[in-house]
């Protein structure tokens, strides 16, 4: 069989590179794994493996070529593969399948001055993030024999930084989903096959009126099929829904172009099968009454087992990165007590005003942007250091990563260039990205090149913590939750005050107690006293 290689995604935004050197030519036997070819994007120099064994038929470019993501790069013979009418397929259960569709097809459109055939094509799952080599199928969002069209997404994959949805690159059916939920599937390795029609001239022909009228039973069974095997077009949105509702799609009727389901086919076709069921209720109702009788155990009967469960992509990845901090940094904490009574005043009449559905002005934008402020004159809380502690590098942006306790596990995104943004413009970010983290689809980007962490840990409760450093930085603080507590004003007198206890974590190679210290003194002046943090902004 002869089968393309289409050019995966090989970073963030690639959609073209150059053609550097072919490290094979046409007529070359590869193995899995072996180099094909060096590509250049615009980041880096990057070789593309062979994903499977066999011999090059044809390569698409010519040195020095742009090559398009998502086009066919190379093609290769594979073994252990059969020609069956003029069609490569694989020597499968799924070839005989290609066949029987392929016929009944050709037949009824005899008469036209176009064929059209079916081929069966395996989806690579392309790299999704740098040194990713495998990701968690967490979702399938079609099912085998669902029609799909381009651009549809067809299923959700966890890796070690976050939710990434897989679309389909062109319409077809899907003939095979090859891994079951929680599976890991492998990058370059096929995720489905799905079946392509493709149109190929012939000439004009004329049949007869038995011709047509032999060939319309088949070609009404192939186009019944749809409906009667989960094929029906809908949204991700809709299946969602007809999946919360227990309902099969393929029996929906579709109201929508080429017989497309919508969420108000679904409702319309509820309420025709609750009217339907309704006198079989009782019936239903009575045997689980029955089972129940026998098949409940008594408590002394009762079996608990232990579950086991693996660590794998985000989970994973914390639990490595955790313990690689903790062995190589020498962590020291302090702790400080902040008064916020009146930045809470200041919260308070500003959120009315700028609060939307874009920016939520929460506590935070104004942690961020005074810690930016103190970073100033701090620059060592804002290094890194390298490997072996022989360099520190003062890092010119002030990327603040926040800790968010996401459906998938830990995440930390960062908001960029703190330093050159206004409160507003930072919570806007946070509020995008804080969203983002909770479904679990945060870029790659907004989880690069943090310099300072901030650990919300008051949002769920408790007041005191000993974050761990999020390496390479050399810092992380954790703010308490916000309590209302008696303290004693300027005249003796006890009132009661805004009060939020924080612990710093420093990495105790470049920073010591007096520069923490004195960096928290600085950050503690511009929140409690928030007309001097108005006044060093820029």
């Amino acid at each position: 069989m002869i089968k393309d290689f289409i050019l995966p995604d090989i970073g963030e935004g690639v959609v073209e590179c150059e053609l550097v050197e072919w490290l094979v030519k046409e007529g070359d036997t590869v193995v899995e794994d072996q180099p094909i070819a060096d590509v250049m994007t615009d980041k880096a120099l990057v070789q593309i493996p062979a994903p499977f064994a066999g011999v090059v038929t044809k390569l698409y470019y010519a040195r020095g070529d742009i090559a398009k993501v998502h086009a066919p790069l190379y093609a290769v013979q594979i073994e252990g593969a059969v020609e069956i009418a003029g069609e490569s397929v694989a020597d499968e259960p799924t070839a005989a399948t290609t066949v029987k569709v392929t016929e009944p097809v050709v037949a009824t459109t005899a008469n036209t001055s176009s064929s059209s055939s079916v081929s069966i094509e395996e989806f690579l799952l392309p790299d999704i993030g740098e040194g990713i080599v495998e990701c968690e199928l967490v979702e399938w969002l079609v099912s085998e024999g669902d029609w799909v069209e381009e651009d549809q997404p067809i299923a959700d994959v966890m890796t070690d930084k976050a939710l990434v949805q897989i679309p389909a690159i062109k319409a077809g059916k899907i003939a095979k989903l090859h891994y079951r939920k929680g599976q890991l599937a492998k990058v370059h390795a096929p995720l489905f096959a799905i079946e392509v029609e493709q149109v190929t001239s012939a000439p004009a022909a004329t049949t007869n009126t038995d011709t047509v009228a032999n060939a319309a039973p088949a070609a009404q069974i192939v186009s019944a099929e749809p409906a009667r095997q989960g094929k029906a077009l809908a949204s991700p949105a809709v299946r969602r829904m007809a999946r919360s509702l227990d309902i099969d799609l393929s029996q929906v009727p579709g109201t929508g172009k080429h017989g497309r389901v919508y969420k108000e086919d679904i409702t319309r076709f509820q309420q025709g099968a609750s009217n339907v069921s309704t006198p079989s209720t009782t019936q239903v109702k009575e045997a689980p009454a029955q089972a129940s009788q026998t098949q409940v155990p008594t408590s002394t009967e009762t079996q608990r087992a232990d579950t086991i469960e693996p660590i794998r992509g985000v989970k994973a990845v914390m639990a490595r990165m955790m313990v690689e901090s903790v062995s190589s940094i020498p962590h020291f904490t302090y702790c400080e007590e902040f008064d916020l009574t009146d930045l809470v005043a200041l919260r308070e009449s500003m959120k009315v005003k700028y609060s939307s559905d874009e920016v939520k002005l929460t506590m935070m934008p104004f942690f961020m942007k005074s810690m930016s402020l103190a970073l100033s004159q701090f620059p060592v809380m804002n290094s890194q250091v390298n490997a072996d502690c022989t360099e520190l590098t003062y890092k010119a942006r002030h990327n603040i990563g926040m800790a968010v306790d996401s459906k998938v596990g830990l995440l930390v995104p960062n908001i960029k260039d703190v330093q050159d943004k206004s409160i507003l413009e930072v919570a806007a970010e946070i509020t995008r990205l804080t969203q983002a983290a909770r479904s679990g689809r945060v870029a790659p980007a907004d989880l690069k090149d943090g310099t300072i962490s901030i650990s919300n840990i008051g949002a769920l409760g408790g007041t005191v913590a000993t974050p761990i450093i999020n390496k390479p930085e050399v810092a992380i603080v954790a703010l308490g939750k916000l309590q209302t507590l008696p303290r004693f004003n300027a005249k003796g007198e006890v009132e009661a005050r805004q009060i939020m206890q924080v612990s710093w974590s420093g990495d105790h190679r470049v920073i010591d107690g007096g520069t923490i210290a004195r960096f928290c003194n600085l950050w503690k002046q511009y929140l409690e006293q928030p007309q001097e943090m108005l006044l060093a902004m820029r």
